[in-house]
């Protein structure tokens, strides 16, 4: 144990001697080990992003979509399912469910006339299971069931349609037919690309519901229940067999996972991207390595005659193996330690990690395995690049010294 601290002592004592020449040639290290842990680290914040991504499309981790259907087409009494939906689910209190009901039109008097809207009955917690994102104002809430003029959130498309007036001057749009009234607009959902020109509106379920007697012919609705992504696969099948139980003649209950996670190679492109550019960064990591590897073979026939110095006042070789060895590996080992801080730094800026991934809602924090694999990977390259200069210290004896 002396003769390692002795020898790590040495070491440390030589970086600081020649300072300069350990500088230049770690600064392509800490490049390096930055990069390699920035890589690491934005595809943790690309999963995080990319998973998001998926969850307005499907729901979040896991989320179990119920649909009932009749086998020869005739109308479902929704209502009766709502009910059943509503005892079973009192046995598993599930924390967040919504009701969808899709395939549906309202008329809607706009400024140029009366125009035909795709319309959606949603129950609030559908925005926290699908992450909904709102260009303005807010999602709809519980307590909006008793509000006079019933609350909406319109694509923006239709916003456009009625002048994009200002939530705070609490725009209203007017529906006409069954379910018609005021309605006052609370959100307005962005465009989800180029071209997005849809006109949607989207309801309280309940709120239009009390207003007629049932669902338009052709809409159709379903429930989706946000659960633990342990616990879908066994609560799944038990639903099922609980809302089939007493189900009237003909009809259909249908229990599946709608969400990213359960979709086969659902991750497959972000691991091919953490994949691509982990070897570019390791290819980088690499040269580095080499080139201090070079330098230190260099610098071992400078030090020819400090060494045979050394091994004359009685150092052993193991002695100046190790303390060739751990200069390098020290050096490595810092200078990675100070790329890994600049990145860390850099990136725990919410601002940029949000300007990088805009509309991501959870940010995660600097993800230690970033910075783990930056260091494991300073260590290996310090321990390479100082094993072959350590090996040619080795052979350095007392009469080199004289002949230099």
């Amino acid at each position: 144990m002396t003769g390692f601290l002795g020898a790590l002592s040495d070491a440390w004592a030589e970086i600081r001697v020649h300072k300069l020449r350990v500088l230049l040639s770690l600064i392509g290290i800490a490049v390096s080990v930055g990069a390699l842990t920035a890589v690491v680290a934005i595809s943790e914040y690309q999963r995080q992003y990319q998973a998001e991504q998926s969850d307005r499309w499907g729901g979040r981790a896991a989320t179990i979509v119920v649909a009932v259907s009749d086998d020869d087409g005739a109308a479902v009494d929704m209502d009766a399912v709502d009910e059943r939906f509503a005892r079973v689910a009192e046995r598993f209190d599930f924390s967040h469910t919504a009701r969808i009901a899709q395939g549906m039109t309202v008329r809607v008097q706009l400024p140029d006339g009366v125009t035909d809207v795709t319309a959606r009955l949603i129950d609030p917690l559908y925005s926290v299971i699908h992450r909904e994102q709102l260009l303005q104002g807010r999602w709809l809430r519980d307590t909006d069931v008793e509000a006079l003029a019933p609350p909406a959130v319109i694509s923006e498309a239709l916003w456009d349609r009625i002048g994009r007036v200002p939530l705070a001057q609490h725009p209203t749009i007017r529906l006409t037919g069954d379910g018609g009234g005021t309605y006052q607009v609370v959100g307005v959902v962005p465009r989800q690309g180029m071209g997005d020109e849809e006109l949607r509106i989207d309801l309280l379920y309940d709120a239009y519901r009390s207003r007629v007697d049932g669902l338009p012919e052709g809409a159709w609705s379903q429930w989706e229940i946000w659960v633990g992504q342990d616990q879908a696969d066994a609560i799944g099948p038990v639903l099922a067999m609980d809302l089939r139980a007493g189900l009237p003649e003909g009809q259909t209950v249908s229990v599946s996972r709608s969400d990213w996670a359960a979709q086969p190679g659902a991750m497959d492109a972000q691991a091919t991207f953490e994949m691509v550019t982990g070897g570019i960064a390791a290819v980088i990591l690499a040269l580095g390595a080499l080139s201090l590897i070079n330098i230190q073979l260099v610098a071992m026939r400078q030090r020819v005659r400090e060494i045979g110095v050394r091994r004359a006042f009685g150092a052993s070789s193991g002695r100046v193996f190790f303390t060739v060895f751990l200069e390098s590996l020290v050096a490595t080992t810092v200078a990675g330690v100070i790329g890994i801080a600049i990145v860390v730094a850099v990136l725990r800026s919410d601002w940029l990690v949000t300007s990088m991934f805009v509309g991501m809602q959870d940010v995660p924090p600097f993800p230690m395995r970033a910075a783990l694999v930056g260091l494991v990977a300073s260590v290996v390259v310090g321990a390479v690049s100082g094993f072959i200069p350590a090996l040619v210290a080795l052979r350095v004896k007392v009469i080199d010294a004289i002949r230099f």
